[in-house]
This record gives structure tokens, C-alpha cells and sequence, in this order.
């Protein structure tokens, strides 16, 4: 019993701690904060509704998928756009960047994407 317990409180603080690194966006959350990093206004609803059918507006999500990973709020494809434990890939950043809270370097890689080949490259 004490090994359940003991188990329980640190799947509790892991939790916890993970919570202060991600974050899950109300849809009024979102819509500001991507007018805060200056998304054209006249797209702000079809980037809401992208993250909301990619990631669920939660910014650690990661899906494993046949063409590769994809990661964060916008889901950005790690073999084309981030790699992982270094910066590279098109946008020159660290896949585990897009994973946080900060969604300031995500919204820059989602522009690049969008630049590159518009929504359908989602």
C-alpha cells in the first residue's frame, strides 16, 4: 500500500511540474494570444481552427504519424520544419521548443509554414 501511495504523490508532482511547461488554450485564449503575436486578423479564425482540430489547443501535444512526428499547438512537422536536441530544420529551432507555454517561437515557425505553402501544408 505505502508503494501505491508513494507512486500516486509523484505521479501528482510530476503532473504538476509538467503543467507549469505546457498549457491548454480556451478559445478566446487563443484568439488573443494569436493577435498579441499579430496574426493577420482576417485569418485569425482558420488558425483557431486549425489548432483546435491539430492539437486540441493544448501546446505539448506530439502525434507520431507515418510521415513523422508532429509537435506543439500547430502540430509542426518535426522532419521538415524543427529537429529534435538541436536547432535545425527549416525554421532553425528545437522540436521541444514548440512544447512549452511560449508559443511566441511556435507562431513564428506556423507564419514560415503558412509563407511556404499555405493551410494545405497542414
Amino acid at each position: 500500500m505505502k508503494c501505491v501511495t508513494k507512486f500516486a504523490v509523484i505521479l501528482v508532482i510530476l503532473c504538476a511540474a509538467n503543467e507549469a511547461y505546457c498549457k491548454v488554450f480556451t478559445r478566446c485564449g487563443l484568439t488573443q494570444e494569436l493577435n498579441r503575436l499579430n496574426f493577420p486578423r482576417s485569418f485569425i479564425g482558420h488558425w483557431v481552427c486549425l489548432v483546435e482540430s491539430e492539437s486540441g489547443k493544448d501546446t505539448a501535444k506530439v502525434t507520431n504519424r507515418a510521415k513523422g512526428k508532429y509537435v506543439g499547438l500547430f502540430q509542426i512537422r518535426s522532419n521538415i520544419w524543427c529537429t529534435f536536441e538541436k536547432p535545425g530544420g527549416k525554421c532553425k529551432m528545437m522540436c521541444e521548443k514548440f512544447l512549452d507555454d511560449d508559443i511566441s517561437d511556435d507562431a513564428r515557425c506556423a507564419k514560415k509554414i503558412f509563407d511556404d505553402g499555405g493551410f494545405k501544408e497542414w
